[in-house]
């Protein structure tokens, strides 16, 4: 599934995102500045999530909880130098929960990944729009 939004179309297409079922564990790929950060946000948001969100650059994960008593977690693997330092913090518990798992930078811990999980690729394209494809 592909979809191109603007920023104002945010709100919109992560409601089309989590109406799409996908698994719990979602990988989000693209550059730095694409939008993965912004776009987990509003999609914590869509499933209930009313505090604030923010990027967990340098705590590795950020644990939320919606309003129907769901956990959500966001995850940044960009400062990785090992899947151990992953193992280290219990990682494989986290992605094995049942709970939500958004995962930024993905490709530091590929052979921990479970075999179970959904791909968004979020890609900047011309007059400011993103390239959003589920998978």
């Amino acid at each position: 599934m592909e979809i191109t939004f603007s920023l104002d179309e945010i709100e919109k297409t992560a409601r089309k995102i989590v109406a799409k079922n996908p698994n719990k564990v979602i990988l989000f790929h693209g550059d730095m500045g694409a939008g993965k950060t912004t776009f987990i946000k509003q999609l914590a948001k869509e499933l209930g999530v009313t505090e604030a969100t923010s990027s967990p650059t340098f705590s590795l994960v950020n644990e939320y909880h919606t309003v129907d008593n769901k956990t959500v977690y966001h995850f940044d693997f960009y400062r990785l130098k090992t899947e151990t330092e992953a193992l280290d913090m219990g990682v494989d518990e986290y992605l094995y929960s049942g709970n939500w798992c958004f995962i930024e930078w993905a490709e530091n811990i590929p052979n921990l990944i479970p075999d179970s999980h959904s791909v968004i690729t979020i890609k900047e394209i011309a007059g400011g729009k993103r390239l959003l494809e589920l998978s």
